[in-house]
């Protein structure tokens, strides 16, 4: 009997679902406020002029149009009828008889109102975007400065969190200071632009071997990248960024990439919640009590070896797929084993050249681990023209030090 099977979120997580039950005999309804799949890895090479922002997502219903009974409805969930089977959202209720939660997570500013109201994050397209504009506003009021003070302060840019977002965004922030913005601007001293990125753990990377840790620490340093161990952000403002011991960091730019949550729509669900609101799931990934509603990625909480899985993009392509096979066994009569992560490593690049990668009990760093890191980003780029344009603008930026999408788009209001 076909049924009908909603797909919230077209993550990492939600469209690997998608791929797994399209064509099967059923009615797939494909669920998302935004009209595209976005590629979150890259989106601070966006944030940092080196991809068009088109480049990294892709088109939701140029991939529905290709997968056989599946279409896409552009809503934003904002509850679910677990007794009514059915969806709540914008635009009216949806039915199912198997629901999908894929829905992701948000940046965790862990209670500190004023660093949420004066940083940025990197979680929507539009959120590269704003910080592109940003970055590169700040450096067109510097030339205006007469301060001096006030111009460091505005080339200085801090970063909070030692994983691979921050890291990845401090390596490329400060190659576009120092290869293409001293080019732009020969009147200011870039050499006084400041890079600092601020972790609380004693190392950078937690989740890799420390070896790896140790690399790039050294490697960030000897970019000039200031990294601060053991350190955390506790308060902010416009121009300043206050640390736990009290002392001021004179920044008009402050990036938090320190931790993530479960999206807004966990809390709406009439369960019981882990750390950072994560639901907890079946070993099949099903909601306990509800057999027909699966929650997967950075939603989903379920332990495996005595630990949470991560909240990464790796465990959402997994759980995707294995909550379609489960309820393409359930219709065929049958089940399946446990879901179990595969751990195939973790990788993060530091720069031009330069990136750490952990996979099979073997550890690379340095060039060989940057180019891995290039061919699996484009392997799992959602697109062949956003492949071919991702390379093109790499093989660019590699031989010629040039950032190409050096363009604000929209002028910020000026805060004196």
């Amino acid at each position: 009997m076909k049924k009908r099977i909603v797909i919230t979120g077209m993550g990492f997580g939600g469209i690997r679902a998608a791929r797994v039950l399209a064509g099967k005999g059923h009615d797939v309804v494909l669920v998302d406020r935004n009209n595209y799949h976005l590629f979150q890895p890259l989106l601070y090479q966006v944030a940092t002029a080196g991809l068009e922002q088109e480049s990294i997502a892709h088109s939701v219903r140029a991939m529905a149009r290709k997968w056989p009974g599946t279409r896409f409805h552009l809503s934003e969930v904002t509850g679910v009828d677990f007794a009514a089977r059915g969806i709540r959202t914008d635009t009216g209720q949806i039915p199912y008889d198997y629901l999908v939660i894929g829905a992701g997570s948000v940046t965790n500013f862990f209670g500190l109102d004023s660093v949420e109201r004066h940083s940025f994050d990197l979680k929507e397209l539009t959120d590269a975007e704003t910080l592109r504009n940003h970055i590169l506003t700040a450096f067109e009021r510097a030339v205006n400065e007469p301060d001096p003070a006030r111009q460091r302060a505005l080339m200085t840019f801090v970063i909070v969190g030692g994983g691979p977002t921050g890291v990845e965004f401090a390596g490329a922030l400060i190659e576009l200071v120092h290869f293409v913005l001293a080019k732009d601007y020969p009147e200011l001293s870039t050499n006084a632009a400041r890079v600092v990125l601020v972790e609380a753990t004693a190392r950078l990377l937690a989740a890799m071997p420390e070896t790896q840790g140790s690399y790039t620490l050294k490697k960030l340093r000897s970019m000039s990248v200031e990294v601060l161990l053991n350190a955390r952000v506790v308060d902010a403002g416009p121009e300043r960024v206050i640390m736990h011991d009290g002392a001021v960091i004179p920044a008009h730019t402050l990036f938090w990439s320190a931790g993530v949550k479960a999206a807004p729509l966990a809390a709406t669900l009439e369960t019981s919640q882990k750390g950072g609101g994560r639901i907890p799931v079946e070993p099949d990934l099903s909601l306990p009590g509800h057999p027909e509603v699966f929650v997967i990625g950075d939603m989903a909480y379920l332990e495996q070896d005595g630990s949470a899985l991560p909240m990464t993009a790796p465990v959402a392509m997994q759980m995707g797929i294995h909550a379609g096979r489960v309820i393409i066994a359930r219709e065929a009569g049958k089940t399946l084993p446990p879901f179990r992560y595969i751990d195939k490593g973790s990788m993060a690049t530091i720069g031009r050249n330069a990136a750490v990668a952990s996979a099979f009990g073997m550890n690379f760093r340095g060039y060989s681990a940057w180019l891995v890191w290039l061919l699996l980003h484009l392997y799992y780029l959602i697109g062949f023209r956003n492949r071919i344009v991702v390379m093109l603008n790499w093989v660019w930026y590699y031989w010629f030090h040039e950032r190409q999408v050096r363009l604000i788009t929209r002028r910020e209001e000026r805060q004196d």
